[in-house]
């Protein structure tokens, strides 16, 4: 008959180490689902309230405007991305939110030309212009701004939009008046002096115009809109 030696110590530690294992592995099963459930809970809250509550609220509270008037902001219309551009679509729109008090039918139909919003004309869209560029460069000078359609008008994609815009601004220079000062008082620089060029303005009050010289040379390139305001802009 054979004896069986059982190291207490040994059996302890066997016993402890699956105790362990079993239960790291029921709290790996249950992590995930926690996991889930908490992106789920995240996403459900961040899109609880709709965009417009922060951006267009107050052009989207207009009691006394029917439902199709409002805003376009203000309306979710189903578009049609594969119409031909240019020809008229009829599209279904409908209030945004349901809190939107407006008059009428909160579900319509509207009419609109098959294009995109960078698509539409210069004078159905404002866009922020600078006035630090150099409107007499050659050749000219364009620059990239933010341009957003009218309020009436309804288009396809997003309402503001980046545009490459010519630089063509003023700084309130008269073109008769820098015409006339050269022609009479331009022997003294005032010509020079008014369009803001006074470095040259200088040199050409103490040569007397250059002796003459100077003084009809700067006569046509003013009246042929050669020689502008030192700023950049435009004559008037």
């Amino acid at each position: 008959m054979q004896c069986l030696h059982v190291n207490i110590r040994q059996a302890t530690f066997i016993v402890l180490s699956i105790i362990i294992n079993n239960i790291n592995i029921i709290q790996m099963a249950d992590k995930p689902e926690k996991d889930v459930n908490s992106s789920n809970e995240g996403t459900r809250t961040s899109t609880a309230l709709p965009a417009f509550v922060t951006e267009i609220d107050e052009r989207c509270r207009a009691d006394d405007v029917k439902c199709k008037d409002l805003h376009p902001q203000c309306l979710k219309c189903d578009f049609n991305m594969s119409c031909i551009y240019g020809e008229l679509i009829t599209t279904k729109c409908e209030t945004i939110d349901p809190k939107i008090n407006c008059s009428g039918d909160k579900t319509f139909t509207k009419t609109l030309i098959c294009r995109y919003c960078y698509q539409t004309e210069p004078w159905e869209h404002t866009c922020f212009l600078r006035a630090d560029c150099n409107s007499v460069a050659s050749p000219r000078v364009y620059y990239p701004t933010n341009c957003t359609v009218r309020d009436d008008l309804l288009c396809l994609g997003n309402r503001t939009f980046t545009k490459n815009v010519m630089c063509n601004w003023t700084g309130g220079y008269r073109w008769t008046t820098a015409l006339i000062l050269s022609i009479t008082l331009g022997g003294f620089g005032a010509d020079r002096f008014y369009l803001g060029h006074w470095q040259e303005g200088i040199g050409k009050l103490f040569s007397f115009g250059g002796l003459g010289v100077w003084t009809i040379i700067d006569v046509i390139l003013i009246s042929l809109h050669y020689l502008g305001p030192a700023d950049g802009s435009l004559y008037i």
